[in-house]
């Protein structure tokens, strides 16, 4: 996905936001973490480059059809974020990706911006993070002094409540 990304936008790095970006940390992440068919992604140079990787690898597209998942072009504003996530973020870069980098969110960075977005589906993500030990509270707790105090009060509301689960 990373190359064909790459490739179409003509970008050396990508940013990979949403649930596949634990594979950034953890390339043997649980299957319950695995169960989007969507990799969220713009180029890091170019964000307005994204619409180029939706209509060629998108959803629905021949891509998808033939591997089964797909990218969604997104762009910076899609996921709200703490300070310095981008100096936390996870190099990709192997024979597989040709040459074009990945660069995935860290883990607590992913599950701050999946509380903030608040969704169910990323409630359960997040417990299963926590769960497994792949990113712990004190870890997002420490990230959270640069979000707004709504932002702060929905994560500890939410850690409080995942810790009961």
């Amino acid at each position: 996905m990373i190359r064909a990304a790459g490739s179409i936008a003509e970008a050396d790095e990508l940013i990979i936001l949403g649930s596949m970006a634990i594979l950034g940390a953890y390339p043997d992440a649980p299957e319950e973490l695995l169960i989007s068919r969507e990799v969220d992604t713009y180029p890091a140079a170019v964000p307005e480059r994204a619409d180029l990787i939706d209509g060629s690898i998108g959803e629905l597209s021949p891509f998808h059809e033939q591997f089964g998942y797909y990218a969604h072009g997104v762009g910076p504003e899609t996921a709200v974020l703490p300070a310095g996530w981008k100096e936390r973020l996870v190099a990709v870069s192997n024979e597989n990706t040709g040459g074009i980098t990945g660069l995935c969110l860290h883990p607590a960075d992913l599950a701050i911006s999946k509380m903030i977005a608040g969704r169910e589906k990323d409630l359960d993500y997040v417990g299963i993070l926590l769960q497994q030990g792949l990113v712990d509270e004190d870890e997002i707790r420490s990230l959270l002094q640069e979000l707004s105090q709504d932002q702060v009060d929905r994560v500890e509301s939410l850690l409080k409540r995942l810790r009961r689960v």
